[in-house]
C-alpha cells in the first residue's frame, strides 16, 4: 500500500536551477508529472506518439508551432496551459525564467524526435 502525500511545486522547483531539464514529481496512471524551469529557446521538435501538456506557474512562455505549413505562436501566462498534440512541431521559448508543470506519458523524451545537448535524462526529485 502506498502513502498518499501532498507535493509542493515551489519546494520541488527550489531543488534545482538547470533550465530545460524536467524533474519527475509524480505519476498518474501511464503519465508522469514533471516540473521544469525554462529560459531562452528550446529546440524545434515533435513527439510522434504522445501529446504533451504545458502549464505555466511563473513567467511567460511562448510556444512556436508549425502546423499545416504555417508557423504561429501561443503565449502562456501563469495559470494557463496548452496541450500540444502528437506530431505537431513546436519550440518553447522563454525570454525570462519560466516555471511550469508538464504532463507526459512515461518515457517521453523532452526533445522528442531530436537528440542534442538539451535532451534530458529522466530524474525524480
Amino acid at each position: 500500500m502506498s502513502t498518499v502525500e501532498k507535493v509542493s511545486l515551489a519546494q520541488k522547483l527550489s531543488l534545482f536551477q538547470n533550465h530545460w531539464s524536467p524533474r519527475i514529481i509524480g505519476e498518474l496512471n501511464d503519465s508522469q508529472i514533471k516540473v521544469v524551469k525554462a529560459q531562452g529557446e528550446f529546440v524545434w521538435h515533435h513527439h510522434t506518439e504522445v501529446d504533451e501538456l504545458f502549464l505555466v506557474i511563473k513567467g511567460r512562455l511562448l510556444i512556436k508551432l508549425r502546423e499545416d505549413g504555417l508557423e504561429r505562436a501561443i503565449a502562456l501566462e501563469p495559470g494557463e496551459l496548452v496541450v500540444i498534440p502528437k506530431g505537431v512541431e513546436h519550440c518553447p521559448y522563454a525570454e525570462e525564467e519560466v516555471e511550469m508543470v508538464l504532463l507526459e506519458q512515461k518515457g517521453t523524451v523532452n526533445t522528442g524526435n531530436v537528440h542534442d545537448a538539451k535532451t534530458a535524462v529522466e530524474q525524480w526529485i
